[in-house]
């Protein structure tokens, strides 16, 4: 019912406007120009819209002149006819033909007569020449082409005739007014009973024939009534060309000037139709100057086609007496693109352009307002459409309805709505559809007035919608924005404001730096504009919780500011409101410089608003904590009662009570995000989230240059903040508050504080579960401050949603570590510790996504070395699966010798009985005793009647060096003297070259052996002897096959290639030529004799290392030699004892050891050998550069008789069988024998020196780098009980192998990467040994079984490094992590990073130390099975 009777009471206003304007005389005062504003506003309420013009008469149409006759001129109107002179015409004109007419230039045709018509109507060509001028009030030319060339005119300003019947373009009275037509006509008229905006001259019209105008313009108003100063109007010009157009020149409508006195007169029409239009001349309907300008008139073009743009001007005339407000401005009319243009052409006026109704069909593409013109839609209801863009710049203004009565509806539909430094007013309610709407130092404004019918515009830009450069959208009533692409405020001083505020359906909005959304307006002071809010409503209303889902503008419930149906918001800017509300928004962003703040905008009562005493000081509200009391003159005020609930807290924050009295302070307002149903996805904030309460200023504003004072009330109640969101993020410097406000400073008490819940929609749990918040940021619900003795208000609360089970928490986080939650809750204590007898050692408890909801705990251990489920490491996981480490230890030590006798037995089986070394009977009549085990001799090769190759041996010549890459073997130049007489000197020393180079190694060689010898010496040490193996096989092809033995004197020798032969020992460390004879030397003496051969050198083979012990090599050669005075038994058992004395010489100890061997010689050797005649001593042989040098013995006999002349090299020793006769006294006298010796091996030219004890003393000897291993493993005695040994051995074997495996266990329970450095530095030598023992254990012969053995002692010697490294990686991990070990471990473990990790490394030395003694023994029992080579008993040793 309210609706129809505003209807009805819309209907009869709109009754009454339509009767006055009909009857003129109705008017109250005829005399005064019409204005609707003379009617009282109680009785007008309706629409106002200029009167329409009536239907305009028929043009007339007289008979038409002649060319010749008519006008002077040439021609004919039917052919051509041309004005050649100028004309003055006196009454109408009418030009008909079916011809062209000329006017030739500097022609001028007038009629200088208002409303005077010149009509031209041919079918051919209109043309106006240069220069040429037609003047009158009416021109209108209809031809096939018009050409106005430059500098015609085509002039009707000021030649208007009566305008339309029933207008009001000339105002009335003595105003001097301007006259109205396409605009209004300005007045400058002041009136303080009026707005500026209604007062103006004369009234538009003829707005229903704009697309082709025809009406006059209308004269402007006078300033005195006996005198009419005005200015005419102008008059009207019609172009119709079937074809086209050329604009060279001008074509005038203006309006005629009124001068100081008279208002001007208003634009005329002009109307242009055809094909094409060129040309770049002016058509003008401006409005005449005066005192007050007159309106623009009306311009259409419908052309078309345009080459070229002529300059084309509508706007309105200047007001001498108001330069401020010019005449309106007239419109423009473009009718192929159906444009409408209103411009003022910069000229500034506060005089409307009236818009009437817009066509519906077809509608009208654009509307330009520019250049500072002012246009009005002034209907009660109307509806401005167009198909394309209005378009708004340079200080245009467009406004709906009227001020006085702001109870207008109003439509705008666009595709576009542009606006730059212009200004669009609404008096009423806006209905805005457009496409996208931008906005550039513009503003609109929409005044809802007090009629609720009317106090909601909506604002729907569909695809876009931008604010820039201090752009404005302000309401006074509710407004909705809606929209679904993007809105925009990008920078400082962009504001949307109303009363309500409702932004919906936008996918994205951005509040940029500095820009603002407001709701409700900032600081009004008028109670239309203010919302009122629910202060006292003890429940929380239920839009809060649950909001409408239509988005729509709804007054009637309590959001202020509603952002709704919106995908992103992004905040860089202010939003401010009471009641701001974010409803199905998908993601909330807020900068470092944005700001979402309800602060101070709460109630300044409310259910715990302060009390105060008489004088106004207060104590500060309550909320979610009590206000602090106030306090006066000794007595304190209570503060305001707590209120809300906690958990789902949503009401207002209350302010001090006394909103009567200056100064009174409001609470917070309420600030919600999301809903029960539609929770935010996501929030971020970097910037400020504030709903605190209202602060007392000490000084907060002076009123008529008087202070107020500092007595006050108490400070508000920080409000509620509400969010219903699914994560949450808060920056580093970020801020959500709701404090309390300060108390005044001479006793008021501070706010209590608000309160913030955190309500998470969607909590997942389990597997799922994610973090839910990321806060660094501050979150503050503080009570405000009490000044003076005023007493602060209490805190505020923070909760959250109850968490499930495994979380806690207002932010719902995962219990701490070790502690597990199986109820739903918030409190941190529901968290309960983990029991701590459910976690193993070396475990720690780990996070579970979504927490820990039983027990036991979920842990892991502390290093992926260990295995779940007890954090063992795999050498712990393998002791404990056996009941422990010592039940371990004892299945492993039994597991071992269990192993170990199967491997003898086998062993046993493999190595059969004919293989092991046995003591064989010596056959008869052989010279060898075969009794003697291998070493007795190092020649196994049983006696071959090779007399014939001893007896032409004349020498033997040893290579020096030890046969290495640094120092291979090599000949030295100069022939001995035993061969000098058997070789040529020269082709020697050829051969000598020959040989040493074919003795070098290749440099490749050297350097795989340097590279192995950093990786695994044994692999270097078989790659030397396979090297020299190789070497040595070269050697004796070459002497064999390949050498002529070119040398030779014996020319059989060089035939036969004989001769020169090649040999070396087993150890392939020394070498020597023997030199024959041929058979066909024809020289007495050779071959000598053994005496003659006195002193003999015989060298030693090797080097006294592990590797290659000293060994005497006796040949078949030197057995046969020695044989002539010595006998054979004799000779062998003496190269025995000697080689196994040999045996325990070492190295780096030569001095020691050495001193051994000359001592055997003394007490074993040289007794029996005197016997002989022959005496032996330990000597040193052919030194070379880098001091390398052989050790031997020197082999002599000296004759008692004739020692002196021997001396001398040419007497004979005794024959062999008169060496037993010889007297020993001669020896007796050591030291002279000594020097004896001496000076005999000195004239020999022996290269050498005896090794007697004061030799010994004086040898140096060179430490190499391994020398510390020679203290390991060296050459033993034999122990015998070969058996046994190799049992142990096999124990230990397999106790190395099992050692080494769990050494290897605990590395990689350590590390990857201390596995990888044990296993390759050096590489494998961890590994190698056990395939080395199990080879040596298994090998066929005893030679070969003693060489493999030595070989398995160099790799489980070479294993130490690594087992070294071992034990530095276990110590660098144990010093690094020895505080984290359990103090209640057990006590004994085979774990490394415990006290006890070097047990395992140690164990493995000690095995490997035992195993070198071991294998040593293993050794020596089978290179040595008869045990009295070793007798301290010469007697017992030459017997057995």
């Amino acid at each position: 019912m309210a609706h129809f009777a505003s209807f009805l009471r819309h209907l009869c206003i709109l009754s009454l406007f339509t009767l006055f304007t009909i009857n003129p005389a109705l008017s109250t005062d005829l005399g005064n120009e019409f204005s609707i504003l003379s009617f009282d506003s109680d009785h007008f309420r309706g629409d106002y819209a200029p009167p329409s013009p009536p239907p305009s008469p028929p043009e007339p149409q007289p008979p038409s002149l002649s060319c010749s006759e008519g006008l002077n001129a040439t021609g004919s109107f039917d052919t051509i006819c041309e004005l050649n002179s100028s004309l003055s015409l006196e009454n109408d004109v009418y030009i008909h033909g079916n011809g062209s007419f000329y006017i030739l230039p500097g022609v001028n045709v007038s009629c200088p007569h208002l409303g005077c018509s010149i009509v031209v109507n041919i079918s051919g060509d209109f043309s106006l020449g240069s220069n040429s001028v037609i003047i009158a009030g009416l021109v209108s030319v209809n031809a096939s082409n018009v050409s106005l060339f430059t500098g015609s005119v085509i002039n009707v300003t000021g030649m208007a005739g009566a305008p339309p019947p029933m207008t009001s373009g000339t105002p009335g009275g003595e105003q001097g007014a301007g006259g109205g037509h396409g605009g209004r006509g300005a007045s400058c008229v002041t009136d303080n009973k009026k707005l500026p905006d209604d007062i103006w001259g004369g009234d538009p019209y003829a707005w229903s024939s704009l697309e082709e105008p025809k009406s006059y313009g209308s004269k402007g108003g006078s300033t005195s009534k006996e005198v009419k100063y005005g200015g005419e109007g102008g008059g009207r010009i019609w172009l119709e060309m079937r074809n086209s157009i050329v604009v060279g020149g001008s074509v005038l409508a203006d309006g005629g000037d009124g001068g100081i006195k008279g208002g001007g007169g208003s634009g005329g029409s002009i109307y242009i139709k055809g094909l094409r239009m060129t040309g770049r001349g002016m058509i003008s309907a401006i409005g005449g100057n005066g005192f007050a300008g007159g309106g623009g008139g009306r311009i259409s073009i419908n052309v078309f086609s345009r080459r070229d743009e002529p300059e084309i001007f509508s706007h309105g005339g200047r007001s001498l007496g108001c330069p401020e407000n010019a005449g309106a401005a007239g419109t423009y009319y473009d009718a192929v693109p159906r444009r409408l243009i209103v411009s003022n052409h910069n000229l500034s006026t506060r005089t409307d352009t009236l818009l009437l109704e817009f066509p519906k069909l077809p509608l009208w593409t654009n509307v330009d307002i520019q250049d500072h013109a002012k246009a009005l839609v002034p209907l009660f209801w109307s509806r401005v459409q167009v198909r394309g863009q209005i378009r708004l710049s340079c200080g245009a203004v467009l406004s709906f309805g009227l001020q006085h009565f702001a109870s207008s509806e109003f439509e705008l539909m666009a595709e576009e709505l542009l606006m730059s430094d212009s200004i669009v007013k609404i008096f009423g309610a806006l209905r805005m559809f457009v496409k996208m709407h931008l906005m550039w130092n513009s503003k609109m404004l929409i005044e809802g007035g007090v009629d609720a019918l009317v106090a909601t515009s909506l604002l729907e830009a569909t695809n876009l919608m931008v604010l820039r450069e201090s752009s404005v959208i302000h309401s006074t009533a509710n407004l909705g924005v809606h929209g679904q692409g993007f809105l925009n405020l990008t920078g400082p001083g962009d504001v949307i404001e109303a009363k309500h505020l409702v932004l919906s359906l936008f996918f994205s909005i951005n509040v940029g730096p500095g820009s603002f959304l407001r709701g409700p307006l900032d600081r009004s002071s008028s109670n239309f504009t203010t919302p009122q809010l629910n202060c006292e409503l003890p429940n929380c209303p239920v839009e809060l919780l649950h909001p409408p889902e239509d988005c729509n503008m709804n007054s009637t419930l309590t959001f202020t500011l509603q952002i709704c149906r919106v995908e992103d918001v992004i905040v860089e800017g202010i939003i401010t409101g009471s009641v701001i509300h974010f409803h199905w928004v998908r993601d909330v962003v807020v900068h470092s410089s944005g700001v979402i703040t309800a602060s101070g905008l709460g109630c300044t009562g409310g259910l715990g608003r302060g009390r105060f005493f008489v004088n106004g000081l207060g104590s500060g509200g309550g909320h979610g904590g009590k206000g602090g009391d106030g306090f006066y003159d000794g007595s304190f005020i209570e503060g305001g009662v707590s209120y809300g609930n906690a958990d789902l807290p949503c009401e207002l924050g209350s302010g001090s009570g006394n909103d009567s009295l200056a100064g009174a302070t409001a609470g917070g307002g309420i600030i919600v995000m999301g809903s029960l149903e539609r929770s935010l996805s996501s929030f971020t904030l970097a910037g400020s989230l504030r709903a605190d309460g209202e602060t007392f200023g000490e000084n907060f504003g002076e009123k008529a240059g008087r202070t107020i004072s500092n007595i006050g009330p108490g400070g508000g109640s920080g409000g509620t903040i509400l969010l219903f969101v699914q994560t949450l993020a808060l920056g580093d410097s970020s801020t959500i508050s709701t404090v309390g406000g300060h108390g005044s400073p001479s006793g008021g008490g501070g706010g209590g504080g608000g309160r913030i819940h955190f309500h998470w929609s969607d909590i997942p749990v389990g597997d799922a579960y994610l973090p839910i918040a990321s806060v660094r940021g501050n979150i503050n619900t503080g009570g405000g401050f009490g000044r003076g003795n005023g007493r602060a208000g209490q805190n505020g609360t923070i909760t959250g949603r109850a968490c499930p089970r495994g979380l806690y928490g207002i932010f719902c986080e995962e219990c701490p570590l070790g502690t597990f939650k199986n109820v739903s809750g918030s409190a941190r204590a529901l968290c309960h510790a983990c029991p701590s007898f459910q976690l193993p050692h070396r475990a720690i408890y780990v996070t579970v996504r979504g927490g820990v909801t039983e027990t036991p705990c979920p842990y892991k251990c502390v290093s992926d070395r260990y295995h779940m489920p007890n954090c063992y490491t795999a050498v712990e996981e393998l002791v404990y699966t056996f009941g422990g480490p010592w039940l371990f230890c004892l299945i492993l030590l039994g597991l071992l010798v269990l192993l170990a006798l199967v491997l003898s037995v086998a062993r046993m089986k493999y190595v059969t009985a004919d293989e092991l070394p046995a003591a064989v009977p010596a056959r008869r009549g052989s010279r060898i005793d075969h009794s003697f085990p291998f070493l007795e001799s190092l020649n196994e090769v049983l006696e071959t009647n090779r007399n014939e190759e001893s007896q032409s041996h004349v020498h033997r010549m040893y290579f020096m060096g030890p046969n290495t890459f640094s120092e291979p073997w090599h000949l030295p130049h100069s022939p001995p003297e035993q061969i000098t007489e058997i070789v040529y000197e020269d082709a020697f020393n050829r051969f000598v070259d020959e040989i040493n180079g074919l003795a070098a190694y290749q440099w490749w060689e050297g350097s795989v052996y340097s590279i192995l010898s950093i990786l695994a010496y044994p692999l270097a040490w078989c790659w030397l002897q396979s090297r020299r193996k190789q070497k040595l096989q070269q050697l004796r092809e070459f002497v064999r096959s390949e050498y002529d033995h070119s040398c030779l004197r014996s020319c059989r020798s060089r035939a036969l290639y004989e001769g020169i032969k090649v040999a070396a020992t087993t150890d392939l460390m020394l070498a020597y030529v023997d030199f024959f004879l041929g058979g066909d030397e024809k020289r007495a003496g050779l071959p000598p004799r053994l005496h003659q051969r006195f002193p003999m050198s015989i060298i030693f083979g090797g080097d006294g290392s592990y590797m290659a012990p000293f060994s005497l090599q006796s040949d078949n050669i030197l057995t046969s030699l020695m044989s002539q005075s010595v006998p054979p038994t004799i000779w062998y058992r003496l190269v025995a004892g000697l080689n196994a004395q040999l045996r325990l010489v070492r190295h780096g100890h030569l001095k020691l050891t050495f001193s051994h061997v000359t001592s055997w010689l003394e007490t074993h050797a040289k007794p029996t050998l005197g016997a002989f005649g022959i005496h032996v001593d330990l000597a040193w042989f052919q030194p070379t550069a880098s001091g390398y040098c052989h050790f031997g013995i020197v082999v002599y006999a000296m004759e008692v008789e004739s020692l002196p002349s021997e001396l001398d090299g040419q007497g004979a020793f005794f024959p062999p069988e008169h060496q037993s006769r010889m007297p020993r006294n001669h020896w007796e006298n050591q030291i002279e024998h000594l020097r004896l010796i001496d000076l005999w091996i000195s004239q020999k030219k022996f290269s050498g020196g005896i090794l007697h004890t004061k030799g010994l003393r004086t040898l140096k000897e060179k430490k190499a780098i391994c020398y510390p291993f020679s203290f390991i493993l060296y050459n033993a005695k034999p122990i015998g009980h070969q058996d046994l040994v190799g049992l142990v051995i096999s124990i230990l074997l397999l106790g190395d192998f099992s050692l080494v495996l769990l050494t290897l266990l605990q590395l990689y329970s350590i590390s990857l990467l201390s596995l990888f450095l044990v296993l390759f530095i050096l590489p494998l030598g961890l590994l190698f040994p056990f395939p080395a023992g199990i080879s040596a254990l298994f090998s066929h012969g005893a030679r070969r079984s003693a060489g493999l053995a030595r070989l398995y002692a160099l790799w489980n010697l070479t294993s130490l490094i690594n087992v070294a490294v071992a034990f530095i990686c276990g110590l660098i991990h144990y010093t690094t992590h020895s505080n984290k070990k359990h103090s209640n471990f057990q006590s004994w473990t085979f774990s490394m990073d415990e006290s006890e990790w070097w047990v395992l490394p140690c164990g493995l030395v000690l095995c490997k130390l035992v195993q070198s003694r071991l294998i040593d023994c293993l050794v020596a029992n089978q290179e040595i099975q008869d045990h009295s080579l070793y007798s301290n008993d010469p007697e017992l040793f030459w017997q057995s």
